[in-house]
């Protein structure tokens, strides 16, 4: 059985893929384009990869970042758009799978985050 909030228009012959967010055509959708939070004072933070415990998977680990839980979730939402990856948000720190380490980095400086790589 179909939930009522979940679904909807998912193709038109009008104008083509629909934002399942927004339900605009794909082409004027803004969802994507929000900015990131801006950086707190004195804020430190630190892009790194970690294998261990992880069966040798690669996971590039974002700390440091002095968000809410709702702001970091949405930037851990951003970040894994954008580097076509899944991860996830544990205990303030933003996971996500491969290594994205530069990527990330170089993406948080032009936002404005003190980002530095932390780690060999």
């Amino acid at each position: 059985m179909r939930k009522a909030g979940s679904g909807g228009l998912v193709y038109s012959t009008d104008s083509g893929r629909m934002c399942p967010a927004c339900r605009q055509p794909v082409a004027a959708c803004t969802c994507g384009q929000q900015p990131m939070p801006a950086a707190r004072p004195g804020a430190k933070v630190r892009v790194s990869r970690e294998t261990q415990g992880r069966g040798g998977k690669a996971v590039t680990l974002v700390r440091g970042l002095s968000l809410e839980a709702d702001a970091l979730a949405a930037l851990g939402k951003r970040l894994r758009t954008l580097c076509g990856s899944g991860g996830t948000v544990k205990d303030g720190v933003i996971e996500l799978q491969g290594d994205h380490t530069e990527r990330i980095t170089d993406l948080l400086k032009q936002e404005g985050w003190p980002a530095l790589r932390a780690g060999g």
